[in-house]
């Protein structure tokens, strides 16, 4: 069995469940990470000194190091190139190039190539400058989507029910110099979460996830990065993974591909399933956090064969198998998020705390853990149903002493409502 050296870049929720579920390959050999986080440096090495948004640097590190596979977990390092880097220096790498990363990076870019394929896609146009665009919104009314063209960590987004609310964004998106905003109508359904691994030519969709992204109970509240998810979302049954394959995901791959920039790696659409079927919101090209979270925890192939195969080409006739039953990640956030969180509370009682823990915003100071971020925990389990799953999170939470915590406990209230009624279609 050939063994494999993995470098894993970044150092969030998303990264440390990679590689808590990485740790888990027979095929591992070592596993190296940068700049990691407390959590992951218990399941490997951590290089928090390796800029990871340089391109040759991380080429040059990863070859020093004899690395077989190195692993970019957020979206900012593939929209540098970090992958195009590594590729050229003969690296094998999973995340997709700059070139392809701009599903992400741009959205009236991923809105431009939805128009050419014939993805349905929300109505949409792009801005440059204020006046014009609140000329837009006031002409379409409310409700109305605010969206900050380029990378804005799951934030720039702002749902608006009032004029009031989007020429807000609006002016708060236009301080910024140079800025870019796409306008689109807003779209009535149930959001969710689409993954799928693409090598340049075959793809495997994974399980599809729900993930919440308003701070406040009862999706209330300023968005985030996300306060929690649970998967498998039974709302995206059979018959919608095959729409969605045929009319949003291969059409995009087969137009980049077209383009000459193929996509390598993990598609992430959010979808919002309307009456007219499902539309895209958005692309991502990396997974989801903390979607990913929850996937991992249900994952029961091995995420290093996975990730390799899509990283050289050979994920044709792969399959990802999964664990019976349902996941349920809850996000455990500093007090303040999504605006200026507390830092430096003491952090107790993760161990034994009955669930699986995935440190985020987390440091050691004085040999203690600490917040050190907006979103600092994910907390997740797996059982039978959602409500059990619930319930384990729910009595590890009560476990744990954070002083400054935050989170939400009503995550997968849909799902529990559905699975309360016994439909699971």
């Amino acid at each position: 069995m050939e063994r494999l050296r993995v470098l894993l870049l970044g150092g969030g929720g998303r990264e440390h469940a990679l590689a808590w579920k990485l740790a888990q390959s027979p095929r591992l050999e070592w596993l190296l990470a940068a700049p990691g986080n407390p959590g992951i440096a218990g399941l490997g090495m951590v290089e928090p000194g390796l800029d990871i948004l340089d391109g040759k640097a991380v080429a040059r590190f990863a070859r020093d190091r004899g690395i077989d596979l190195v692993v970019v977990g957020p979206e900012a390092p593939l929209a540098a190139g970090v992958a195009d880097a590594c590729r050229a220096a003969g690296i094998a790498v999973f995340g997709p190039s700059a070139a392809a990363a701009r599903l992400e990076a741009s959205k009236g870019f991923t809105k431009e190539l939805c128009d050419e394929a014939g993805i349905p896609t929300a109505r949409w146009a792009r801005f440059s400058a204020l006046e014009p665009a609140r000329a837009h919104v006031r002409a379409h009314g409310a409700p109305i989507v605010v969206k900050a063209d380029g990378l804005a960590a799951g934030k720039g987004v702002t749902v608006a029910a009032t004029l009031a609310e989007a020429e807000d964004a609006l002016e708060a998106l236009f301080r910024a110099p140079g800025a870019e905003v796409v306008i689109e109508e807003w779209l009535e359904g149930e959001e969710v979460s689409v993954f799928v691994l693409a090598d340049g030519t075959a793809a495997l969709p994974l399980l599809a996830a729900q993930d919440h992204k308003r701070v406040g109970e009862g999706d209330t509240g300023p968005n985030t990065g996300g306060m929690g998810a649970y998967a498998p979302a039974s709302v995206f049954t059979p018959a919608l993974e095959a729409e969605t394959m045929a009319r949003i995901i291969r059409p995009t791959l087969t137009a980049l591909a077209a383009r000459g920039t193929p996509f390598s790696g993990v598609l992430f659409a959010g979808l919002m399933l309307t009456a007219a079927g499902p539309k895209l919101i958005e692309y991502n090209v990396r997974f989801g956090d903390p979607e990913c979270q929850v996937l991992m925890l249900l994952l029961e192939s091995d995420l290093l064969d996975l990730l390799h195969a899509t990283a050289t080409g050979r994920l044709a006739g792969m399959t990802a198998t999964w664990k019976p039953g349902r996941a349920l990640g809850v996000v455990v956030a500093a007090r303040g998020y999504p605006g200026t969180p507390a830092s430096g509370g003491v952090i107790e009682g993760l161990e034994g705390c009955g669930a699986t823990v995935f440190h985020a915003g987390t440091r050691l100071e004085g040999g203690r853990l600490v917040a050190a971020g907006g979103r600092v925990l994910t907390v997740g389990a797996v059982a039978p149903t959602l409500a059990a799953a619930a319930g384990t999170v729910g009595a590890a939470i009560s476990k744990i002493s954070f002083a400054d915590a935050l989170w939400r406990r009503d995550i997968g209230w849909r799902e529990l409502a559905r699975e309360g009624k016994g439909d699971r279609s």
